[in-house]
Formats: structure tokens, C-alpha cells, sequence
């Protein structure tokens, strides 16, 4: 009997214990493929992931704490199951932005799902360098210099506890991409740092940004065409120039812009907070709709609230034909703190297709200790709270 009673108990340990037993990954240390601290990453880099990739359990590529040179590469799939990058040391690329590819990015990551970088690493960039060549906020005729980060066409994916420094352009670039989450991300560069947004969407759905820390030269998140379901949570932006929904309707075929949460979040010193902002004197007929932005804390930032759809940098477009960008079913909720500029809100709407259906609730923005103003063109908002009076 206490036989029987002990083979049951064993029994029903081991169904118990399975499950962690069996989700256990397959590791393989970088130091098994001459992957040496302070030496060239690339080679070793490459034939891990290569292996790790053909693996038919879960797998994990791990890199232990030291400092590694890396030269541009590119690690894709498909790959046969869930597959983890883990780094604890800290990636430097090439100083010289002559060799990276044109419009590149340094480290690319493509087509694979169920893949995990962790660990807590540092990639630097080193991009102050390339940012003395960087025209390209001045003129579209530029060199293009290569991003920290591309993740191209990704599924179920997670970046945590990642650091980007110096990017020599953006930071990271999100395409067509389906469920893909950073959480404890940060970027670093100086204000000055020019063209380095930090996380830029494009074409890419289930995108979740949360409790990251960006401060950059250039928007801190920007989504282009085609971003829908993305959500910003707990995310500290500054320096940059905030969290932009474009620019939009530059192009031929651009896809619509649906589905933003932004909420939770605080920017400090930044050129902007919350932006839209889209292209006068073009054809392109997109909509933009179903944007919430809430609970956002604004600390010393020039234009907190702002839709710009006379969007024209550097004189590059003419004004006189309105966007045919259509924004409808945005919401500014629960905005508070201090403002650089008198007109803490400007909501500057296209006079051929107006703002639909924008609704403003309990605004509370100061300026030099007063209350800030609001100026509004084409638009009709409702209005809930303690809220900005609208001028022409």
C-alpha cells in the first residue's frame, strides 16, 4: 500500500514538474562560438543564431556581461521555435557611418515570431560622429546614416530591459510588425542629436511601448502609415519632440492611422508633447481616427497639444491646397502641467476635410504661472471640464 502510495506521489510530482522542466530553453552561449569579450561579436553572433534558429525546442542565444564590437548584421527567419537574444554586456558599432549599408540599420531583426531580446544590454551607436553629417532635418536630398534597430515583420515579440545609445539615426524602426511590445526600453541621446527618433511605426499592428524611458534629439515616438492598435503606457519622454502621429500624407499609397492610446506618461523639456500632424498640397486621402490621449503630465514643454495639418518644414510643400488627411474621433483627456509657450493648445485642423467628432476634457496647462491659451481653425471640439477657451 505505501508503495503504491509513493509511486502515485512520484507520479504526480512529475506531472506537476513537467511543464517547467520541459519550457526550459536550449542555450547557446556565445562563448561557445569564439565570441570573445572586447573583441568582434559578428562572426560568433551569427552562427549562434543560426543555430538556435534551426533548433525545434525553444532556444536562447546568451551573450554574458562584457563589452563586444559589433559590425552590422542581420538575424531573421523563420526560425523552427521560440527564440530568445539574452545579452547582458554592452554592443558598440563602428564609429565610421561609411560602413554601414545606405539607409541601413546596424543591428536588423526579420521574420521570426515568438522571439524575445533581454538581458539588459547597452547597444551604442556611437553616433555623434554621423550626426555632423546628418542634414536630413533640413532637406529630403540626404544621406541617409544607419539605425540602431530595425524589426521587420516580427510576431509576438518582446524587446525588455534594452538600452539604445546614440543612435547615428533613429533609433529603432517598427515594420510591418503584428504584436511586438517594449517594455523597460530606453533611448539615450542629446537633444541635439539630430533625425534620431526614437521608436518609429509604420505599417504594424499590436504595437504596446511601456514603462520606457526615451529622451532623443527628434520625436520620442513617431507613427507613420498604417500603425493601428499601438499603445504608449508609463513612458518618460525628454529631451525630443514628443509623441507624433506622423507626419502623414506625403505619399502615394499610405495606409490609414487608427487605434492610439497614449496615457500615463510624462514629458519633460521637450519641443513638443502630443502631436498630429499631416502634409497640406497633396492628393493623399488617408483617415486618422480613434486616437485617446490621457493622463499626461507636461513639464516645461513648448506645444504640449498640438494637430499641425499645415505640416510644411523647411518651406518644402505649398500651403495652398489643403491636407485631404481626415482626423476624427481624437480625445485629449486629463492634460496638466506647465507650457514654454502661451498657447499651450493648438489644434490648427485641414479646411478641406475639418476635425470631426475631437473631444477635450479637464486641460489644465500654465504658462509663466497663468492660465495658457488655445487657438483652433477648422475644428469644433467638445468640450467636458476645466478646458482652454478656443480662438481663431
Amino acid at each position: 500500500m505505501e508503495a503504491n502510495l509513493s509511486i502515485i506521489y512520484i507520479s504526480a510530482l512529475f506531472l506537476l514538474l513537467a511543464p517547467s522542466i520541459i519550457a526550459q530553453p536550449v542555450v547557446f552561449d556565445i562563448t561557445k562560438y569564439s565570441g570573445a569579450p572586447n573583441g568582434d561579436l559578428t562572426s560568433s553572433l551569427e552562427r549562434a543564431w543560426k543555430a538556435a534558429c534551426e533548433s525545434t525546442s525553444a532556444s536562447k542565444v546568451f551573450v554574458p556581461k562584457n563589452t563586444y564590437n559589433l559590425r552590422q548584421i542581420e538575424l531573421k527567419g523563420p526560425c523552427k521555435a521560440p527564440i530568445e537574444l539574452h545579452i547582458e554586456g554592452n554592443i558598440v558599432a563602428p564609429k565610421d557611418p561609411n560602413q554601414f549599408d545606405t539607409d541601413a540599420q546596424w543591428v536588423r531583426f526579420g521574420n521570426v515570431d515568438s522571439f524575445t531580446l533581454s538581458g539588459g544590454a547597452t547597444f551604442d551607436g556611437q553616433g555623434s560622429t554621423a550626426w555632423k553629417q546628418n542634414n536630413c532635418h533640413k532637406t529630403w536630398n540626404c544621406k541617409k546614416l544607419s539605425m540602431n534597430f530595425g524589426f521587420n515583420f516580427m510576431n509576438n515579440s518582446i524587446i525588455r530591459d534594452i538600452t539604445s545609445k546614440h543612435s547615428k539615426h533613429f533609433h529603432v524602426n517598427v515594420l510591418g510588425c503584428q504584436n511586438i511590445t517594449f517594455s523597460k526600453f530606453s533611448i539615450e541621446a542629446p537633444a541635439e542629436s539630430p533625425n534620431t527618433d526614437g521608436i518609429h511605426i509604420g505599417r504594424s499592428t499590436q504595437v504596446k511601448i511601456l514603462h520606457s524611458n526615451i529622451g532623443t534629439g527628434d520625436d520620442c515616438i513617431s507613427l507613420g502609415d498604417g500603425s493601428r492598435q499601438v499603445t504608449v503606457e508609463d513612458v518618460t519622454c525628454g529631451p525630443g519632440h514628443g509623441i507624433s502621429v506622423g507626419s502623414l500624407g506625403k505619399y502615394e499609397y499610405e495606409e490609414p492611422v487608427e487605434g492610439l492610446i497614449v496615457k500615463n506618461c510624462t514629458f519633460k523639456n521637450t519641443d513638443n508633447g502630443v502631436r498630429i500632424k499631416t502634409w497640406p498640397g497633396t492628393p493623399v486621402k488617408i483617415p486618422v481616427s480613434r486616437l485617446r490621449f490621457e493622463n499626461l503630465v507636461m513639464i516645461n514643454v513648448t506645444n504640449p497639444i498640438i494637430i499641425d495639418q499645415e505640416y510644411c518644414p523647411w518651406n518644402q510643400c505649398s500651403k495652398q491646397t489643403p491636407s485631404k488627411v481626415k482626423i476624427s474621433k481624437v480625445s485629449f483627456n486629463n492634460i496638466r502641467g506647465t507650457s514654454t509657450t502661451k498657447e499651450g493648445m493648438i489644434l490648427v485642423c485641414s479646411s478641406g476635410v475639418p476635425c470631426e467628432e475631437v473631444k477635450l476634457a479637464n486641460i489644465n496647462l500654465r504658462f509663466q504661472g497663468t492660465p495658457a491659451t488655445a487657438t483652433c481653425k477648422n475644428i469644433k471640439p467638445q468640450v467636458f471640464g476645466n478646458v482652454p477657451i478656443c480662438t481663431p
